[in-house]
């Protein structure tokens, strides 16, 4: 499984890597739909490639996002508030008698203060870190797909809603991030060798249980640090009856792991394709799975080092 991601999150990357068009309507109606209060989350890194829009619906995104920022600062300043008078209210009440309550409140109280302000501090800080590019599922992230004779990059979620399943799927097959190569043909035949993506990879990590049985979270990346190409299925979705929104999502496809990987403790690694079949693998040729499968065979290996992630 890939259970999370550190990305190209800055669809710029893709315009100047791949020439492609990018899906502006698709960008804004996501930033709408999250405006109008709909639980979705982007990576910083992709909200952050709006600031310096030059076009008329660019700088619309922006505004959105803009605005979006400022009411999550007002929710946290509002919540801080709240959890900073129940710390005061908890120990005046100490100082007269000592109950359980009290302590309590001053307790959790305390860390809750602890945790917003380290929220706060940082949604307020303007330069971008690394894990701002990070992703995990139900994320949103650019993905490159082919359309018409074109590349175009489009926001997708980072779980697969295959289409013309419920709603409810998500919840049901939480696991639908990831796509085994074992399943292609099966649980995910409406997908491959029909609608492909690419998400571009810079390091991945995995839960890993130790001998201790604690979980660990292990990051892997390349060792001479060369992006991954990572092959993924997509997906649009559509409500029957009209009432929820249109949903783009996709999943990455996995296969038995690289040595090392296997060694570190994890059973599967994501598919990383080799720059000279991507244009192939995005543009299946109908009926043609055995061209796919030798995609996948001939992928990248490089060596992924890794590291215990803080």
């Amino acid at each position: 499984m890939c259970y999370s991601a550190q990305i190209w999150a800055d669809y710029h990357r893709y315009v100047r890597k791949f020439g492609a068009d990018v899906d502006i309507a698709e960008f804004a109606r996501l930033y709408e739909q999250r405006s109008r209060g709909a639980r979705i989350r982007t990576p910083r890194a992709m909200d952050a490639a709006f600031a310096q829009a030059a076009t008329p619906e660019g700088q619309a995104i922006s505004g959105l996002i803009a605005a979006w920022n400022e009411s999550q600062v007002t929710e946290l300043q509002q919540e801080l508030f709240r959890q900073k008078k129940r710390v005061a209210d908890g120990e005046r009440a100490l100082r007269a008698r000592v109950t359980k309550k009290a302590q309590e409140d001053v307790r959790i109280g305390g860390n809750k203060v602890a945790q917003l302000t380290a929220r706060l501090k940082d949604l307020q800080r303007s330069r971008l870190v690394p894990e701002d590019s990070r992703i995990f599922p139900h994320m949103h992230a650019p993905v490159l797909v082919a359309e018409g004779g074109r590349l175009v990059v489009r926001p997708m979620r980072y779980q697969c809603r295959v289409a013309g399943k419920p709603a409810d799927y998500d919840r049901r097959y939480p696991g639908t991030y990831n796509a085994r190569r074992d399943s292609l043909e099966g649980f995910w035949r409406g997908q491959f060798g029909h609608s492909h993506g690419l998400m571009v990879v810079e390091t991945f990590y995995e839960n890993v249980r130790g001998d201790d049985g604690a979980n660990r979270v292990l990051q892997f990346t390349p060792r001479t640090g060369e992006p991954m190409y990572v092959a993924c299925l997509v997906s649009r979705w559509s409500d029957p009856k009209g009432a929820d929104p249109d949903l783009w999502s996709f999943a990455a496809i996995t296969d038995e792991p690289e040595p090392e990987v296997a060694a570190a403790g994890h059973d599967r690694t994501i598919i990383n394709l080799r720059e000279q079949h991507i244009e192939a693998w995005l543009n299946p040729e109908t009926g043609n799975l055995a061209a796919l499968y030798a995609i996948f065979d001939d992928r990248q290996h490089p060596y992924y080092e890794h590291l215990e992630a803080a």
